[in-house]
């Protein structure tokens, strides 16, 4: 019988035991944890006398190892659904967050590692001017904080780093180092992440993400040309860039997408000798580095020698200049006595282009093209420069995102993400996770009454899908299902170890579930708890009267009512799921629950007997 802990990945254990797989001398045991000694892994991995004292290259700030340690720390949240606020929820297969995205991200470590394709952010980008998250508020000071204004009622936390701070990179540094480091977990092999940032923080940002996701996984500095005419308010120099940083999460594993050919990119191929293979065009023979095997003569047919320039050399060798000449794939001009070209042929040309790191707004638009497009759904200026679609999309491209891949937005503010990826659905199926926190939302135009940003950006996924269906009349997902960050639907003493309850507690935990908590709650923390998937179809059934929820067709099945009768052991049987979860206030004694699981193993033996 499993227990279910109803708590976040455990991503320390599982980095000490896989070290302990490898270098078991580095991981201890004390009072049944383990515990790693680094002294003693530092001097493993290493062939020579480790002096731990001398100095190193490495990145530090104050405040580092606490957010290293925010990171780390597991988390009893959970996600509830609000299915008020969805569309199609229980056909979708989009999902939008509203909640503290550190939370978020620890959340959906178990169900989501290795599994998102391309993360793509917008953080803040410590101007002196925006918020940044604050991870290390005291719990006690809480009313102290909401009465002046730096975290509202439910906890989240957001408060102005201005420059004038003395720990101004550092606050910021700590912010975004757990949020990154919990995001390479969930990365696929073959994902990448990418972070839009501005010249406040680039070169930190570089550091932190050379340190967490390795400097040879680096792809590059996509610079975005955001503005189409300069600035002349600026004091120094008119800034008209800013920048996405691109890291995979394995280079070797990530296979970069094209950009689609345009007419513009086959002006330069013609058919001057008519040869039957159609248009083509020419290309330099000379090496970029040199090698001395590479100078030799090449004849042309009129009987010209043709040698590389002092310094320089041939790419190709002998004999495959031998086989180029005979198959006519080299050109020596219109009278051959030319310089000679390598052919390249159009229909033998890529798909697609080679994507650049200079991006103009002429080709994925500007800053002022994502004021449009919010302006052109809501016919009013509603949200501050937000990021534009065809941006996004240029994003998705590089990132490869194709069918079935799963897009994660979690700084997501208006949704241009999720905009972006129902367009891009018209030629692929791909999903969206957004993640944003419930910000309390300012209209300028005082035209609408949105409580916070996530309103706001639920609205434009809506409206955005309506506005794709009206146009293309495409038969995608439209939908997305509405979860919020919250505590978890377990009553405290449920996490408490026998000797912390009191026997007052023990009277009352006749039922370790919260009253206010649904059917609905517990099993979206279940599918969360055993590593499931949110976008699973969920399927209501009666059982011998009881409620059950059958998960992606028979993955699971869930029943959370009181006093459940053994008999629908048999029916459950014969669906024969993977795992099955009851409460505990299912069976009326402990000596019921036994029989449950026992009767279970004998009519399908492979199934798995959950309880929470």
């Amino acid at each position: 019988m499993n227990k279910l802990d109803m708590e976040s990945k455990d991503i320390v254990k599982d980095n000490l035991e896989y070290i302990k797989e490898k270098f078991p001398e580095a991981v201890t045991e004390e009072n049944g944890e383990l515990k790693l000694n680094s002294d003693s892994l530092i001097q493993s991995l290493s062939s020579v006398i480790i002096d731990n004292k001398k100095e190193k290259y490495e990145l530090t700030w104050p405040g580092k190892k606490q957010a290293i340690v925010e990171g780390n720390t597991r988390t009893t949240k959970t996600l509830r659904p609000l299915k008020d606020k969805s569309v199609d929820f229980d056909k979708t297969e989009n999902i939008y967050i509203e909640g503290d995205n550190l939370e978020a991200l620890k959340i959906l470590q178990e169900s989501y590692l290795n599994k998102i394709k391309c993360i793509y952010i917008d953080p803040p980008y410590n101007t002196g001017n925006d918020f940044i998250y604050n991870d290390n508020f005291n719990k006690s000071s809480k009313d102290e904080l909401v009465e002046s204004g730096q975290i509202d009622e439910l906890g989240n936390r957001l408060v102005t780093n201005n420059s004038s701070n003395g720990r101004f990179h550092s606050d910021w540094m700590s912010m975004i180092y757990p949020r990154l480091k919990l995001s390479r977990n969930l990365l696929s092999n073959d994902g990448a992440i990418f972070i839009s940032i501005d010249d406040n923080e680039l070169e930190n940002l570089k550091k932190i993400c050379d340190e967490i996701f390795g400097e040879s996984n680096f792809i590059s500095t996509l610079v975005w040309q955001k503005n189409f005419a300069p600035k002349n308010d600026n004091k120094y120099i008119s800034i008209s860039t800013e920048y996405i940083l691109v890291y995979s999460k394995n280079k070797e594993k990530f296979n970069r997408g094209l950009l689609p050919r345009e007419e513009k990119h086959n002006k330069g191929y013609s058919n001057p000798d008519n040869d039957p293979r159609g248009l083509w065009t020419s290309g330099s023979m000379l090496a970029t580095t040199f090698s001395q095997s590479g100078v030799f003569e090449i004849i042309s047919p009129n009987g010209k020698v043709n040698l590389p320039p002092a310094g320089r050399c041939w790419r190709f060798s002998k004999d495959t200049i031998k086989n180029l000449v005979e198959d006519n794939r080299i050109w020596w001009g219109s009278d051959g006595n030319g310089v000679p070209r390598v052919k390249r042929f159009l229909n033998e040309m890529p798909d697609g282009i080679v994507p650049q790191n200079l991006m103009l707004y002429t080709e994925v638009g500007s800053n002022q093209d994502g004021n449009l497009e919010l302006k052109e759904l809501f016919d009013a200026q509603i949200f501050d420069y937000p990021k534009n679609t065809k941006l996004i999309d240029r994003v998705l491209t590089i990132a490869n995102v194709k069918d079935n891949d799963i897009v994660l937005d979690y700084f997501s503010g208006s949704a241009t993400t999720a905009h972006a990826v129902m367009k891009r659905n018209s030629r692929y199926k791909c999903r969206y996770i957004l993640v944003q926190l419930p910000e309390k939302y300012v209209d300028k135009s005082n035209k609408y009454n949105f409580d916070t940003i996530c309103d706001l950006g639920e609205e434009r996924i809506r409206r955005a899908g309506h506005k794709i269906k009206e146009e293309t009349n495409e038969d995608i997902d439209y939908g997305f299902r509405v979860y919020k960050v919250d505590d978890s639907n377990m009553k405290d003493e449920f996490y408490m170890t026998p000797d912390k309850i009191s026997q007052e507690q023990i009277r009352l935990f006749e039922d370790n579930i919260k009253e206010d908590r649904t059917p609905d709650d517990l099993i979206t923390q279940v599918l969360l708890n055993l590593g499931l998937k949110l976008d699973l179809p969920i399927e209501e059934k009666n059982i011998c009267g009881n409620k059950v929820f059958d998960v992606d067709d028979g993955e699971l099945l869930a029943c959370f009512d009181n006093n459940v009768s053994i008999d629908i052991i048999e029916e459950i049987a014969k669906i024969n799921p993977r795992q099955v979860v009851f409460r505990d206030s299912s069976f009326a004694t402990d000596q019921d629950k036994v029989n449950f699981e026992e009767r279970l193993k004998r009519l399908s033996a492979g199934t798995k007997f959950n309880v929470l």
